[in-house]
């Protein structure tokens, strides 16, 4: 009789501490990484490993880069597929996904990584125009209608910082961009209606910094400056984490 109470008791308690943990993982929002051009789903790896490991549910959309609206889509897809509450995290042309997909009403917050912010009616080149501009399009790689950045382009302009290894990987893993994304007009821009958290760049030469600091500015976003190059999701996953889980405990 003693060991049966026992075992009741060890039973009560393993069950209450699964039930919690069930609570806790169940109040997390879910976090929705949407990646930019020449890049892919991938280039959250650290994020993902670190967030799942805490007892978010994670989902990295993999964009087409054939139009803004099949990148929405797939975004919506994603956010339709999440329980509850959803933060988007996007980097550099996720930002005009996330932009668009945050309207969204489960999501709660949007958190923009060295990305485009646009407002309705710009285009990457109009907004581009509100900064100093980039070399980036020194190392463009046309083919039938799709634009990839060369290697030198990586070692260069993107991803600087990386070490040989990993720049290998991101040209290897990179998905070209049609041409015609470039002039894509974004519409009504979530980031004025939600909260939304800024991750600048300080040493990007794919989108100037300026330009970061003019669009999280205009935003009115909550601001952090990293020593980075334009992929600081691969370059400091730490920081951005960070940002991330802020975003994630403002979800109420």
């Amino acid at each position: 009789m003693k060991s049966f109470k026992i075992l009741s008791i060890c039973l009560v308690i393993i069950l209450s501490t699964f039930h919690a943990r069930a609570q806790t993982t169940s109040t997390k929002p879910t976090i929705v990484f949407v990646h930019g051009i020449w890049a892919d789903g991938s280039c959250w790896s650290d994020e993902i490993s670190a967030l799942q490991s805490k007892g978010y549910h994670v989902i990295s959309v993999q964009n087409s880069l054939t139009s803004l609206a099949d990148d929405v889509a797939a975004t919506k897809r994603a956010i339709s597929l999440a329980k509850g509450d959803v933060i988007l995290v996007g980097h550099s042309w996720g930002g005009f996904v996330i932009t668009q997909a945050g309207n969204d009403p489960k999501v709660k917050g949007l958190v923009f990584v060295a990305a485009f912010a646009p407002d309705a009616g710009e285009t990457v080149p109009t907004l581009s125009g509100n900064g100093p501009g980039t070399e980036l399009g020194k190392y463009f790689v046309p083919t039938d209608g799709f634009i990839s950045l060369s290697n030198e382009g990586i070692k260069t302009v993107f991803a600087q910082d990386l070490s040989p290894k990993q720049q290998g990987v991101v040209f290897a893993t990179q998905i070209a961009a049609s041409q015609t994304l470039f002039g894509e007009k974004s519409e009504a821009p979530a980031w004025k209606q939600k909260p939304n958290w800024y991750i600048i760049a300080k040493n990007d030469k794919a989108i100037n910094p300026e330009l970061e600091r003019f669009m999280a500015k205009r935003m009115k976003a909550k601001i952090v400056e990293v020593e980075s190059s334009h992929v600081v999701m691969m370059a400091h996953p730490k920081e951005v984490l960070i940002i991330i889980e802020e975003a994630a405990n403002s979800v109420k």
